[in-house]
């Protein structure tokens, strides 16, 4: 290299910023599981895990799944800032722990989470440009009670609770990024996938994309 050159640009110099994928559904429409397929399938991706105050299903595990806490403990991280989002659904506490989201958007890592509307409105307010949104519809109203029938978690009462609140839930779609309808779910993880690796490649979430493009025009 001659003295006095300065070394050649290359796209290592590029440092994405990462990002947070929400999907929001109403339950049964596949959310979660479409959540966990994502992490399967993509290493570099990994999930969000929640806090609840509700208690754990079968084959459930703390600190995997969802973290289960008390009311109490609950009440001291709202107070504290330390959730993201924070919602009462069927009367448990739900949120999203701030700290390891804003690590990993800052380090240029991306976390996929399942987050009802009402937190993904809060998330909207608190990450902005940082946040990917989807909305997760059935393929009609029949197959999402089959669904939530099949996974046999809840009481019959439970199950008409959640048919009941569906359509309400379901009137938000129109508040996020992308909308997918699951018919098949191998179909409909691809589908989020695709989304994941557009906006990977969004120029605002490309720092240093300015300089190494100038370096190019520059030769």
């Amino acid at each position: 290299m001659s003295r006095g050159r300065t070394p050649p640009q290359t796209a290592a110099a590029i440092r994405r910023r990462g990002f947070l994928l929400v999907l929001s559904s109403p339950s049964g429409a596949g959310k979660t599981t479409i959540t966990q397929r994502l992490v399967e399938r993509d290493p570099t991706l990994s999930r969000s895990v929640s806090v609840t105050t509700r208690p754990a299903r079968p084959g459930e595990t703390d600190g995997a799944d969802y973290v289960f806490i008390d009311r109490a403990r609950f009440d001291a991280m709202v107070a504290a800032g330390e959730l993201l989002e924070h919602a009462v659904v069927f009367g448990h506490c739900y949120g999203t722990p701030r700290r390891p989201i804003d690590d990993a958007i800052a380090a240029g890592r991306d976390v996929v989470a399942d987050v009802d509307w009402q937190g993904t409105q809060l998330l909207t307010e608190n990450l902005r440009s940082d946040l990917v949104t989807v909305f997760i519809l059935p393929p009609d109203m029949a197959t999402l009670e089959a669904r939530l029938k099949t996974r046999a978690q809840d009481s019959a009462a439970v199950v008409a609770a959640r048919m009941a609140k569906s359509a309400e839930e379901m009137s938000h779609w129109s508040e996020y990024d992308y909308v997918v309808v699951n018919r098949d779910l191998a179909d409909s993880v691809a589908e989020v996938e695709a989304i994941v690796t557009a906006e990977r490649l969004r120029r605002t979430r490309q720092n240093g994309l300015a300089e190494f493009v100038n370096r190019l025009r520059g030769g």
